[in-house]
């Protein structure tokens, strides 16, 4: 079965129960804003908003930017849960996917601080919502899609390059030592051995066992196919991923948010970003360049990952 979140025991959207008393906390800019304003003072109910926007992945960007993982995460998702009038917290999700460990470390810390702090998720999925973020929307008490979300790809994929015949035109010779028989398996230099494709097909059927699990655990009977249908790895369009149970409804986060918590205003939790990182800038011209060059790299990855879904 699911783990559902009980709304009744969060005194929310029933009439005459609420959260009481509630306090002013430190924001930052009211979601649908302008510029980015200063720190104020924010009373009333509010509904925390954190945006899941890109690659899931370790590290960062040029200049520390363009990277969900959970270092990165931690403090909008821990100010977002802990803020004292907030009802709910809403995650706008919108990512084609990346590294499974990521994955799973942000969605089970956006489980532990909704336990921690009584508060309900409510995840709305905008363009993209696949593969690993499909599996940060799992997070959430609810999923909500438009008509026209791709959602799902639960499953998992390795790509990589074949340069042996790279190499060998320009008259290189590859020199590889290594103690241990397996240190240098899937060489992309090298041809392929059975061997070692049979060794990461066991890698990938173990990490898509465990998203499965993941998926099962969260949405529980709201599954409505087959494990053959929902976990091929296919992807669905709006309505009918909620004819599936991939998603609960179509439905906008301002449309949602209005008609469960008329009386909260949505409010988005940015992350902090250092002055030199504000300012585009580096601790040295080594870091610069090592940075840009990293980026052009990743900005391939992410350009890739992304073009599997017509973006």
């Amino acid at each position: 079965m699911a783990k559902m979140f009980d709304w009744t025991q969060a005194g929310i959207g029933i009439p005459g129960l609420g959260v009481s008393s509630p306090q002013a906390f430190e924001g930052r800019l009211p979601f649908g804003g302008g510029l980015l304003s200063s720190r104020k003072k924010v009373g009333g109910k509010i509904v925390s908003v954190v945006r899941l926007d890109g690659v899931i992945r370790s590290g960062g960007g040029p200049f520390g930017r363009g990277a969900l993982n959970a270092q990165n995460l931690e403090a909008p998702l821990a100010e977002a849960f802990r803020v004292p009038n907030a009802v709910a917290v809403a995650l706008i999700i919108n990512s084609p996917g990346g590294s499974p460990a990521q994955s799973a470390l942000i969605g089970d810390r956006i489980r532990q601080l909704s336990a921690k702090h009584e508060k309900p998720v409510l995840a709305f999925c905008e363009d993209v919502a696949a593969s690993g973020g499909y599996w940060l929307a799992c997070a959430a008490d609810e999923i909500f899609v438009s008509s026209g979300t791709a959602i799902g790809s639960i499953g998992v994929v390795s790509s990589s390059f074949g340069l042996t015949d790279a190499i060998e035109k320009l008259g290189l010779e590859r020199r590889v030592h290594t103690a241990g028989l397996n240190k240098a398996r899937l060489d992309p230099f090298m041809p392929e051995k059975p061997e070692d494709i049979a060794w990461l097909t066991g890698i990938q059927t173990d990490i898509h066992k465990v998203f499965i699990d993941w998926v099962k655990e969260r949405r529980g009977d709201k599954l409505s196919g087959t494990d053959e249908e929902l976990f091929n790895a296919d992807v669905w369009i709006g309505r009918r991923a909620v004819e599936l149970g991939i998603a609960d409804a179509v439905g906008s986060l301002r449309g949602v948010l209005a008609e469960r918590f008329p009386d909260a205003k949505p409010y988005e939790i940015k992350p902090k970003q250092q002055i030199l990182q504000r300012l585009g800038l580096a601790a040295s011209v080594e870091d610069i360049a090592l940075r840009v060059m990293e980026g052009a790299v990743s900005s391939v990855e992410r350009r890739a990952m992304w073009s599997r879904f017509g973006l």
